[in-house]
């Protein structure tokens, strides 16, 4: 899309005007969806971030400086939105303490499993997540944070926030290997 067209329908939301609301809505709504449902626990969770999220994109438009993309800057509320709408229905409890498991979580990383994973195989498995470690997940390979920001961000200290990560990506590694150990035994009987 053309940058003046662009301007054109950010001018128009900031008006109020409806064409321009939903020329915006679908422009960004399949990714913005998509996005919701990385953080939420079921498609009808989903979509209430969504929903609200536009809202608040719709509510902000002036706010926007055009520094940085402007799907970029959504992606940033409808992150923010589900972070909200998870504090106030959930709490991040330490399930483990991170240095009991430094060597396991060594070997964790000396195995290059994702390799053997389609990404929305992988993307289905994170979605089945427990809440906890989905978030913490996200927000830290998704959106690049460090722990000391999800645990401002969730309200959590940062030893929970290494805690849950840690495993959310034991879980995904050992549904992975199960996955990986399915399909094999898949082959082997197909190939018969």
């Amino acid at each position: 899309m053309k940058a003046e067209n662009l301007d054109h329908i950010i001018k128009g939301c900031i008006a109020w005007d409806r064409a321009s609301q939903n020329a915006l809505y679908r422009m960004f709504s399949a990714k913005m969806f998509a996005v919701c449902y990385e953080y939420s626990s079921s498609r009808e969770e989903a979509e209430d971030t969504f929903h609200e999220g536009f809202l608040k994109v719709f509510d902000h438009i002036n706010s926007y400086s055009k520094i940085g993309s402007l799907e970029g800057w959504i992606r940033k509320i409808m992150v923010n939105t589900a972070i909200e709408k998870y504090r106030k229905n959930s709490r991040l409890f330490a399930v483990v303490n991170i240095d009991d498991h430094i060597e396991s979580l060594h070997n964790y990383y000396e195995e290059d499993i994702l390799s053997q994973i389609e990404a929305n195989e992988l993307m289905e498995l994170i979605h089945q997540l427990p809440p906890a470690y989905k978030m913490v997940f996200n927000l830290y390979v998704f959106e690049g944070l460090k722990h000391k920001e999800i645990a401002a961000q969730l309200d959590i200290n940062i030893g929970t926030s290494k805690s849950n990560l840690f495993e959310a990506k034991s879980i995904l590694k050992k549904k992975i290997l199960k996955l990986n150990e399915i399909t094999s035994i898949s082959e082997q009987h197909h190939g018969r």
